[in-house]
């Protein structure tokens, strides 16, 4: 397998392996989930509707034809997320040393290349 090809696949799984590890977490109620989304104040429903869209998300990003597509989606999702750590849950959440922020960083930053390597893919409104 080429380098390029084994970098394009990390590119995809990375990020789509972050979005799904947290689904159990979500779907379970898990105590950290739950504190996290009643602190946003969008307990219980902003939990599982973020966690059915991450799902979404994650596969979009799987599938090579709709990559371009799970990656917007990612971004804007991540952007929240992110936003919601420096604004309210704050980089550290519940001593969790901030991993929660930094695979949210990493999500997005994939996100983005991902978004920028697919940008002939991405249907123009203007054309």
């Amino acid at each position: 397998m080429k380098t390029k090809s084994i970098l394009d696949l990390a590119l995809r799984i990375i990020p789509a392996v972050i979005l799904l590890q947290t689904l159990y977490f979500k779907f379970s109620g898990a105590p950290e989930s739950i504190h996290i989304f009643e602190t946003l104040g969008l307990e219980p429903v902003g939990r599982i509707g973020l966690g059915v869209v991450e799902l979404i998300v994650a596969i979009l990003i799987l599938v090579p034809r709709t990559t371009w597509l799970g990656a917007i989606l990612g971004v804007g999702i991540m952007s929240g997320a992110l936003f919601s750590h420096i604004t309210k849950l704050g980089v550290v959440v519940q001593n969790d040393g901030g991993t929660l922020f930094t695979l949210a960083l990493v999500t997005f930053i994939f996100c983005v290349i991902l978004v920028w390597k697919n940008k002939e893919r991405i249907p123009r409104i203007n054309k």
